[in-house]
C-alpha cells in the first residue's frame, strides 16, 4: 500500500538500466552488481545472483519486477509488452520487496526454469529494481521519485552464438552524426565496441572509439560514433570511408571483425551545427 500512496501523489521516473543511463542518474539512491548477466541452461536451469546497495543516507525500499526487452535498431533499449523470446515467464526471483538500510546490501536471487518444449535459443529479461523516494516540491507538496535500474538477465539453451557484420554505414539527420549498421545474424547476443577511422581519400579525418553496445540475436542495430561532436569542425560534405573493428567477447576470448564501408556526409546547415548534441547512451 506504501507504493500505491506514493505513485498516487506524483511520480516522476528515471530509467537507469544497463543500455540506458540518463543524466538524472544522480538522484538513484541505489546500486545494482551486476549489470548484465549471461548464462547458459543446464537441463532447462539457470541461476543469478544480483546485489542491490542502498547510497544513500536514510533506509531505501525497493521493488524489484521483470519485463521483455530488445535493443531495436535506431531506439536503442526497448521494453516490450511481448515476444517469443521472454524469459519471465520462466523466472522466479526472491525477494521482490525489501528494505534496506543506509550503506548496506541485499542479494536477490534469480532462478529460471525453461520450458522442455522450448525450442533452443536465448531468452531475455530486463530485472528492474525500483526504489521510491519523497521529497517536497517548490509549493510543499509530497512528491514521489521513482528511480529504477535494470539489469539484463540473458539465458541461452543450446549451443548458440553471435555472428557480426557491418552491413554500411549514413549519416544520422536527427543526431548529425555518423552511425555504423551491425547486423547480428547469430542466436546470441553481442556486445561489441567500435574502433574506427574516417578518411577522405588517403587523409585521415577522425579517428575514435565506440564502447560496447548490445546487438540481440537475429537483428540489427546502428550503433551513433559521436561523430561530429560539438568540439569537431562540420566535415565537408562528400563521399567518405569508414573502417576499422568490431570487438566483443572477454579479454581472453575476443573477437575481432575488420570492416570497411562507404559513406556520404551531406551539407550540415548552420542550424543543424547548432543543434549537435551527444545522444544518450543506450547499452
Amino acid at each position: 500500500m506504501l507504493y500505491k500512496s506514493w505513485l498516487s501523489q506524483a511520480a516522476v521516473t528515471l530509467t537507469l538500466s544497463a543500455l540506458s543511463l540518463f543524466p538524472s542518474s544522480a538522484t538513484a539512491q541505489v546500486s545494482v552488481s551486476p549489470l548484465i548477466i549471461e548464462s547458459k541452461a543446464e537441463r532447462g536451469q539457470a541461476q543469478a545472483m544480483i546485489t542491490v546497495t542502498n547510497t544513500s543516507n536514510v533506509p531505501t525500499r525497493v521493488r524489484v519486477y521483470a519485463e521483455p526487452f530488445t535493443y531495436s535498431r535506431d531506439a536503442g533499449f526497448e521494453v516490450l509488452s511481448s515476444t517469443p523470446t521472454d524469459l519471465t515467464k520462466y523466472l522466479q526471483f526472491s525477494p521482490r520487496e525489501l528494505t534496506i538500510k543506509p550503506g548496506e546490501s541485499r542479494r536477490v536471487r534469480l532462478i529460471s526454469r525453461l520450458a522442455p518444449n522450448l525450442p533452443d535459443g536465448e531468452y531475455r529479461a530486463v530485472i528492474f529494481n525500483e526504489s521510491l523516494n519523497e521529497t517536497k516540491n517548490s509549493e510543499g507538496n509530497s512528491v514521489a521519485l521513482v528511480a529504477r535500474i535494470g539489469v539484463t538477465f540473458y539465458v541461452r539453451k543450446g549451443n548458440l552464438s553471435p555472428k557480426l557484420t557491418a552491413s554500411g554505414a549514413s549519416f544520422n539527420q536527427e543526431q548529425k552524426q555518423i552511425q555504423l549498421l551491425v547486423t547480428n545474424s547469430g542466436q546470441a547476443t553481442a556486445r561489441p565496441g567500435v574502433n574506427w577511422t574516417l578518411k577522405r581519400g588517403e587523409s585521415v579525418i577522425k579517428t575514435g572509439k565506440l564502447d560496447p553496445a548490445s546487438v540481440v540475436a537475429d537483428s540489427e542495430r546502428n550503433l551513433l560514433l559521436k561523430y561530429p561532436s560539438k568540439d569537431d569542425p562540420v566535415p565537408t560534405p562528400g563521399e567518405y570511408q569508414l573502417s576499422g573493428d568490431l570487438i566483443w567477447g572477454d579479454d581472453k576470448n575476443a573477437s575481432k571483425l575488420p570492416f570497411n564501408v562507404n559513406i556520404t556526409i551531406p551539407t550540415i546547415t548552420p542550424s543543424s551545427e547548432n543543434r549537435l548534441t551527444p545522444p544518450v547512451n543506450r547499452r
